[in-house]
């Protein structure tokens, strides 16, 4: 085993390319199916094990139109924002923008550059600790389906979830340690792979539910409440986490920047997205609608919780693990563009320093080579531990994803992808495409500001209560 100095990275002074600093040249070898296995890896997640719930608060007709709505609208933004990877830049040549905040701070300035990065940084940040906390539910459910069926004490400690946290935590921190996003494809297509399986489960053991029931419950209404109000409360923590089943706005200019050429990037991407949010439409609806069906007004928050009695518990417990592994990917993808934006901007601001520039390799026996960076090392540890901390304190599942939803939705996959598009392409006010986008950013933030309010008092009212 050894430890060998590298050198270190280069002071770049153009701030435009802050999200490109790297210690060595980057092969880009992506193509439209590491694409899609970075998308899917990203999007499939936590969110459609909350979405039997949402149509449950929704209804049979709204339920699946909001789907339909926030999938088309999330392929447009994406649409809109392939195009701006590359930029024509008089002082420094052509430009790529391998970040979303890269491509907003590029064409819309440095004021909604650092609004973006907030954002951005926020919804990536709030995606780990959904990740955390919807991997102590899987685990949890394994080691209640054990209990219960080699016929131990079923009663959990209000620990074991913090345990738990804490487990997915040091593997995070391991996998962390990876440089970046172009190093972890064999990740993503596992991940990918996995999420495939758990929706295929779910929807299986959903339908053999309806089948066991005789028929399919559920309303055009959806679950009944004590009041009006309570209702639509409800409705918007529901929009709310179907929102957060789709945007990848926030890891998109990074997938794009692994691409190879020919042929052009956004061509790939364009490609890619539609394959992407086509599947995954597919699963979200199956998935939603089935676990409706099979379980009405009883529907639980998490699909898979519903299943704990069933006598197809192995298979469950096969799907919990499917999660867990779909979810260390999953924290990954996003967690990765915002370990990038940190380090680099160290090393803009810290060019001379030994701690944030230098590499090491570390190498073990029978294995390869490894670099190791002691600003790596320790900036990627708290980060990791302070989203299982955050994650120990508030636990609470479809309120949190729905408040990041909330948060993501309108300003980061309608606002910037409209603002950029208008710069770019010098449309004219109240000419009819620039009142239709528009008008699609004035909804957009109608409906974002509506599912963030009932998600907030979700939370409050779970912490009070």
């Amino acid at each position: 085993m050894g430890l060998e100095s590298c050198d270190s990275a280069d002071n770049i002074n153009n701030p435009l390319l802050l999200n490109q600093i790297q210690s060595h040249p980057i092969k880009r070898t992506g193509t439209v199916w590491t694409a899609v296995a970075h998308i899917v890896t990203g999007v499939i997640g936590s969110g459609v094990l909350s979405l039997p719930w949402s149509i449950a608060q929704l209804g049979w007709i709204v339920g699946p139109f909001s789907i339909l709505l926030i999938a088309s609208s999330t392929l447009y933004s994406a649409f809109l924002l392939c195009n701006t990877y590359r930029s024509p830049n008089p002082e420094y040549g052509p430009h790529r923008s391998a970040s979303y905040l890269d491509v907003v701070n590029f064409n819309l300035g440095v004021g909604n550059g650092r609004l973006c990065g907030l954002l951005v940084n926020i919804c990536i940040y709030g995606f780990g600790i959904a990740f955390v906390i919807t991997t102590s539910i899987s685990l949890r459910a394994i080691q209640n389906s054990f209990s219960r069926h080699n016929k131990e004490n079923e009663t959990v400690s209000e620990f074991a979830d913090a345990y738990y946290m804490l487990i997915f935590g040091i593997v995070q921190i391991v996998l962390s340690q990876i440089p970046n996003l172009h190093n972890i494809n064999w990740l993503s297509v596992v991940a990918a792979i996995t999420s495939f399986a758990y929706c295929f489960i779910g929807m299986g053991l959903s339908i053999m539910q309806i089948m066991e029931n005789g028929y399919a419950k559920g309303s055009i209404d959806g679950i009944s409440t004590s009041s009006g109000t309570q209702k639509l409360w409800l409705v918007s923590q529901a929009l709310g986490d179907v929102s957060f089943s789709y945007p990848f706005s926030t890891i998109m200019m990074e997938i794009q920047d692994t691409l190879k050429t020919p042929p052009p990037e956004n061509q790939t991407m364009k490609k890619a997205s539609v394959i992407s949010v086509s599947i995954t439409t597919f699963f979200y609806l199956c998935c939603g609608c089935a676990g409706y069906a099979a379980f009405g007004d009883n529907t639980p928050g998490n699909l898979l919780t519903g299943f704990g009695s069933s006598k197809y518990y192995w298979l469950v417990d096969f799907t919990h693990v499917c999660i867990v592994v779909h979810l260390v990917g999953s924290y990954q993808v996003y967690s990765q563009p915002l370990f990038g934006n940190a380090e680099n901007w160290f090393r803009l601001n810290y060019s001379d320093s030994e701690f944030v520039n230098h590499t090491y390799t570390l190498k073990l026996p029978l294995l390869p080579a490894f670099e190791l960076s002691f600003l790596r090392l320790s900036l990627r540890t708290a980060y990791v531990v302070s989203t299982v901390v955050i994650a120990m304190i508030f636990p609470y599942f479809n309120q949190i994803l729905g408040v990041l939803g909330s948060i993501s939705f309108w300003p980061l996959t309608i606002y910037f992808p409209v603002e950029i598009y208008l710069s770019r392409s010098n449309t004219d006010p109240w000419t009819a495409k620039w009142i239709m986008l528009q008008t699609f950013n004035i909804v957009g933030f109608v409906f974002g500001l509506f599912t963030l309010v009932g998600c907030i008092r979700g939370i409050v009212t779970e912490k009070i209560g």
